[in-house]
Formats: structure tokens, sequence, C-alpha cells
């Protein structure tokens, strides 16, 4: 039984799930939209918006935490001078999930997972 067990563990030992999160998280983060697994794009939108939530709030302190989950500094750069200030007067909900479809070779449900009120690219 899992009982009180928080989290995804998507087959993976927890380095490479930290790994895994940290890139996906950064990617999305820099492209502002992200094609991924539903599974996978479920486990990181908490943590990609509460990234969002510590850019809005700005200081050293939360610049630090944000750097140790983004893998990038020209990604956090951005999260704080283009993306806090962007979200500044949203009160939460900083990202939508679209479902594509099934993936051809295993059939994985795929989804995109992209910024509400992203600058069109």
């Amino acid at each position: 039984m899992r009982h009180r067990v928080a989290g995804r563990q998507l087959n993976r030992d927890s380095g490479q799930r930290r790994a895994l999160f940290r890139s996906l998280i950064t990617e999305f983060l820099r492209h502002e939209r992200i094609e991924t697994t539903e599974a996978k794009a479920k486990a990181i939108r908490p943590e990609a918006e509460k990234l969002i939530t510590l850019a809005k709030r700005g200081g050293v302190h939360a610049r630090r935490l944000a750097a140790e989950t983004i893998t990038d500094p020209e990604v956090t750069k951005k999260l704080f001078e283009t993306l806090g200030t962007r979200y500044k007067e949203r009160a939460g909900g900083y990202t939508r999930i679209l479902k594509v479809g099934p993936r051809h070779g295993d059939a994985a449900p795929v989804v995109i997972m992209e910024l509400v009120e992203r600058e069109a690219a």
C-alpha cells in the first residue's frame, strides 16, 4: 500500500529521476513549451509552477533556490527577469497540458505542456 507516499517514481531510481526532472524543467522554461509523456508532464508541473512563484518573489535567496533545480544560468536569468514579471499579477496556474495522442512506438500518451499567456513563437 502506498499510503502517504507522494510523487511519481517513473520506474527510475532517485538520481535518474531527479536528473530527468531537472532537465525537463530547464527545457520547459527555456522554450516555454515541451512535448513529453503525460506522466512526466504531470510529475514536473508542480515543480515548474513553484519555480515561477519563486521568480515572482524575487531576491537573492529565491534565485539560489531556483538555481538548485535549473541546470542553465541563462534559464534562471530568463525565469526571474521575464517569466517572473509576466506572471506577477497571476495567482497561480501558469501551465497547461494539452493531450496530443498516443506515441507511435509504444502508445504512451503524449502531451504538450506549455505556459499560459506565453508569447507566440
